[in-house]
């Protein structure tokens, strides 16, 4: 998703900050270096006079190109105010320019092209607008553990947890590297409470955050109680939240089903996922009801639109918190 024009405007002016406060740095250095050292006053006063005269000599005779003569002799006088310099115990480039990113003078463009360090703060402020900026800290693949799922088969499914997790992983991986091949991809990830289904929602988030990609994460509840604030009370402090609703590249609806549901909350989730399915946007979406109970809960349209356009992914086994639960004891 791109930026909006207040957050790239954001990142703009942090960068004329950030100049205008090296420029007064550079002033003061300047100042009391010319208190402490007056010959190197003296020395860019002779930079200045030679710069001009030599200008003037190139613009009033065209046969005389003083570039490389003056490159040396500018070069030289700069020699002997390091030297004057370290000297006096000051750093060697104490007079030059400052910058907080020397790849793009602090401009945040090197060329056309965004800098690493605007590249940066593009992901400082996915983060913040993500909801996750804590979660992925601890949850994420590296901290995903295998042994919460148990190894043993049951007469209920096929595969054993863990094996239908190894699955789920590697269709999560899928999902991830495809993102940008298969645009609109989505998730519906069910089942019981307490089987990883949030954890999995974040690990997914962390990695396409790491790619620069938008993400939002909202609880069921929090989403549609946007939802209801914007349609009901728009003011200017909630003027984005739909666009970045049907907008970021990837939504993340945790916990469907926890709402009070109404017809308002049918007509809402139906619209934010056809929009997001016509603009290719992705939507994951986690949740304890199984497919028979989210068909009796929303209008067909929408669980027909899951069943059609989500791939379903189903995990099963024991409830992970009471594991830890029961572990820390040990």
């Amino acid at each position: 998703m791109a930026l909006s024009q207040n957050q790239y405007l954001t990142i703009m002016n942090s960068y004329d900050q950030i100049r205008r406060a090296n420029h007064m740095e550079e002033h003061r250095r300047k100042e009391e270096i010319y208190a402490a050292i007056p010959e190197i006053r003296l020395i860019d006063e002779e930079i200045a006079h030679i710069s001009v005269e030599k200008a003037k000599k190139m613009i009033f005779n065209k046969n005389v190109d003083e570039r490389e003569s003056l490159k040396a002799e500018i070069y030289d006088l700069s020699m002997e105010k390091i030297n004057l310099l370290v000297i006096h115990h000051y750093p060697a480039d104490y007079l030059d320019p400052l910058y907080q990113c020397a790849s793009c003078k602090d401009t945040g463009y090197i060329g056309t092209e965004k800098c690493h360090c605007f590249k940066q703060q593009i992901l400082d402020i996915l983060y913040d607008q993500s909801n996750l900026k804590e979660l992925i800290r601890k949850e994420n693949f590296s901290a995903f553990q295998l042994d919460y799922y148990s190894a043993k088969r049951t007469a209920d499914h096929p595969d054993s947890p863990r094996e239908n997790m190894l699955r789920i992983l590697e269709k999560s991986h899928q999902f991830i590297d495809t993102f940008e091949e298969h645009p609109g991809s989505n998730l519906l990830i069910y089942g019981n409470a307490g089987v990883g289904k949030t954890f999995l929602t974040n690990c997914i988030a962390a990695e396409l955050l790491q790619k620069g990609k938008s993400v939002i994460y909202q609880t069921a509840y929090q989403f549609f109680d946007q939802l209801a604030d914007y349609k009901f009370r728009r003011e200017k402090e909630n003027s984005d939240t739909l666009p970045f609703l049907l907008n970021c590249d990837l939504l993340i609806i945790d916990d469907l089903g926890t709402e009070l549901n109404n017809a308002f909350i049918n007509s809402q989730l139906f619209l934010c996922m056809n929009e997001r399915m016509i603009h290719q946007k992705s939507t994951i979406i986690s949740t304890n009801l199984s497919l028979e109970q989210i068909n009796r809960s929303y209008t067909e349209r929408i669980s027909s639109r899951i069943i059609e356009s989500y791939e379903l992914l189903h995990i099963y086994g024991d409830d992970i918190r009471i594991k830890k639960a029961f572990s820390s004891l040990d």
